[in-house]
């Protein structure tokens, strides 16, 4: 704890000053009975002396005096509180594994409910945004305190070829701060504003989302050059956001996922990754090909790892669930220095309050 206005701790030289006042009354007093010819009479006016209860009113002034001159000072200390504007990322994998039915119904529709549970459960003051990714990600719903156009977002959700985990991790930070390129340096640039340089031109559809790469397939790359002009910060020490990545398989497409999350960790950005499947994993057929849908938990323990977040593993929709449930009582938070004066001026005020009352109970007056 510190205080912003520490010379006025000064004051607290008040209270030994106070305490010797009040003992000096007090003999003062017994000096002033002495002078009485009879004690015995003066002792048979008086009665039976309120003994040791006529100190507990002042003690509680005293007490009050000292917790007031120390809110005065008005102490501050560094407090996690919910930040004003939160935000969070749902970055949710929509590669064609999701349609694999050893989730009931299938991978995509547990995850969609379960994304909706974990929107309506979050404090009306939190922003969230929804990254969609396949082969290439793209946000599908900027960051907002409406749920419904949340939940409309997800219903709309598409299954498109391939896996680019590192991508839905870049246009995540992208989101968080729109005022970086986290693509730079990376072949195939930011031409395009829709998808910020997540590999050769696109194809969109009605709905937002989009589709496969042009023919030629997606682009395989690293990320060799990170953002110019920024100085690395200590991994979840930017508590204002977080990144919540559900994905059900292994990175088939886009940067690596090893190397997109090494720069949410040099942001300060935590990410709480997701792996959702069976233990076994799901053959399924799509766009005329099979696939099996194996999960690649290790590289998404590196990302949560190096970003100071949490993996979590999720092998059937009741598992999902309570995974977002638990994701949602980990609200974001910021840690700052906060004025807690009003706290001791309370205490302060409970004192006073507390023995002005006894002394008006015991001897009908203010003492």
């Amino acid at each position: 704890m510190t205080f912003i206005w520490q010379d006025m701790l000064w004051l607290l030289l008040l209270v030994p000053a106070l305490v010797a006042l009040y003992v000096w009354v007090l003999r003062r007093r017994k000096v002033s009975t002495v002078r009485y010819a009879n004690l015995a009479l003066v002792k048979a006016a008086l009665g039976k002396g309120p003994g040791w209860r006529r100190h507990i009113p002042p003690v509680l002034m005293l007490l009050a005096i000292t917790v007031l001159i120390i809110a005065v000072a008005r102490p501050a200390a560094v407090l996690t509180v919910p930040s004003a504007r939160s935000t969070v990322i749902l970055a949710m994998d929509v590669s064609g594994s999701m349609r694999a039915e050893d989730i009931t119904p299938n991978r995509m529709v547990a995850a969609q409910l379960a994304a909706k549970q974990f929107i309506a459960g979050q404090p009306a003051n939190v922003e969230i945004g929804i990254v969609a990714f396949a082969s290439v990600a793209l946000l599908v719903q900027a960051p907002t305190i409406e749920r419904e156009p949340l939940y409309a977002a997800i219903d709309r959700f598409e299954l498109r070829r391939g896996t680019a985990v590192g991508s839905g991790i870049l246009t995540s930070l992208d989101t968080i701060f729109p005022e970086v390129d986290f693509y730079e340096g990376i072949p195939g640039g930011a031409d395009d504003p829709l998808i910020s340089g997540l590999g050769p031109p696109t194809r969109g559809i009605g709905n937002g989302i989009v589709v496969d790469p042009a023919p030629g397939g997606p682009d395989p790359r690293s990320l060799d050059a990170p953002p110019s002009n920024y100085t690395p910060v200590d991994p979840g020490s930017y508590e204002n956001a977080v990144i919540i990545l559900l994905t059900d398989g292994a990175t088939t497409a886009g940067p690596d996922p090893i190397k997109a999350g090494q720069m949410a960790a040099d942001f300060g950005v935590r990410i709480f990754t997701v792996g959702f499947g069976s233990p076994d994993g799901a053959v399924v057929n799509f766009a005329g090909r099979s696939m099996r849908a194996e999960l690649d938990a290790t590289t998404l323990m590196d990302v949560a790892a190096r970003t100071d977040g949490q993996y979590f593993e999720a092998t059937s929709a009741a598992d999902l669930t309570k995974v977002y449930q638990k994701l949602a009582t980990r609200l974001v938070g910021e840690k700052k220095l906060t004025e807690i004066a009003f706290i001791f001026a309370g205490i302060g005020a409970l004192f006073a309050m507390l023995g002005a009352a006894l002394s008006l109970l015991w001897y009908g007056r203010l003492a």
